[in-house]
């Protein structure tokens, strides 16, 4: 009975673990010093944080948050098998991805807002945070993961200014994460986010999800490989999506908060490594 027990006990141990687990990195490109927060008058850091801004990762992907006016959030691809970003900090050599497993930055945001980051919408077109009044960056854990944060004051919006905060949380136990868009002081606005897309992608949209399957284009990888990013949202929360030449986007009823459900996935692992998987997961 006792060798039942302890077997049971390691099963349970086992899967309790199965799952996505998490980390953060924040850190100046200058030291390499992980630290917790990055507060700046000067807004635009874009050049002088490591990857850019704080960044976040499960198992499956690594998402990071521009500390720029762009409100974007891009995606590190991976294999699966464990966290890097605090080994890697986004940028491993050829050799560490061909040798080690590691992971790749395949994905380009460009001109957009990524895989579900932030703009907001005046009624006409698409505003972008510019922060007059400071910019913040910030990681940290939670009772359930791992979160990374950019907040951007004093935005300029329909005759008004606004601070709006993108907070992206991670989950231990799962491989989504959850983007929330909020305005601090409680003012209500129009969010604008979406799912960017490349000429050559799969692109599909139902009732509450978007994706794109595909090759991005070749920037920081030299052989760029198919990888898949998905969002899922309430719908009544958003308006009508609305495909544009690089985006599928949705917009925001006046709110003061949003949140979304995104997710990524690469050939370079083992369970959503083809369209057809990864469409499957997105209809279910």
């Amino acid at each position: 009975m006792k060798k039942i027990l302890i077997l049971f006990s390691v099963v349970l141990f086992c899967h309790a673990e199965a799952g996505a687990q998490t980390a953060k990195s924040l850190f100046w490109k200058k030291d390499g010093v992980q630290i917790n927060e990055i507060c700046s008058d000067r807004a635009d850091l874009y050049k002088e944080v490591g990857h850019h801004g704080p960044a976040v990762e499960n198992t499956h992907f690594a998402l990071r948050i521009y500390f720029n006016d762009s409100g974007a959030i891009d995606v590190y691809s991976k294999s699966g098998r464990g966290l890097e970003l605090q080994q890697y900090k986004w940028y491993p050599t050829p050799e560490q991805q061909e040798n080690l497993g590691a992971g790749c930055d395949e994905y380009r945001v460009g001109n957009t807002v990524g895989l579900g980051g932030i703009a907001l919408w005046n009624g006409t077109e698409e505003v972008k945070l510019k922060a007059t009044k400071g910019r913040t960056a910030r990681v940290g854990d939670t009772k359930t993961g791992s979160f990374a944060e950019v907040i951007a004051y004093g935005v300029p919006y329909q005759k008004d200014t606004v601070d709006i905060s993108i907070r992206i949380d991670m989950n231990r136990k799962d491989r989504k994460a959850t983007v929330t868009a909020s305005e601090l002081s409680g003012k209500p606005v129009m969010f604008l986010t979406g799912v960017n897309y490349h000429p050559g992608e799969t692109v599909k949209c139902g009732a509450g999800f978007i994706f794109a399957w595909g090759v991005h284009p070749a920037d920081v990888s030299a052989s760029p490989i198919p990888i898949g990013a998905g969002m899922f949202y309430k719908t009544s929360d958003f308006g009508p999506m609305e495909i544009t030449d690089d985006m599928v986007r949705i917009i925001s009823k006046p709110k003061s908060s949003v949140s979304t459900t995104v997710v990524a996935a690469s050939t370079k692992e083992a369970e959503l490594n083809t369209l057809k998987r990864f469409e499957a997961y997105m209809a279910d």
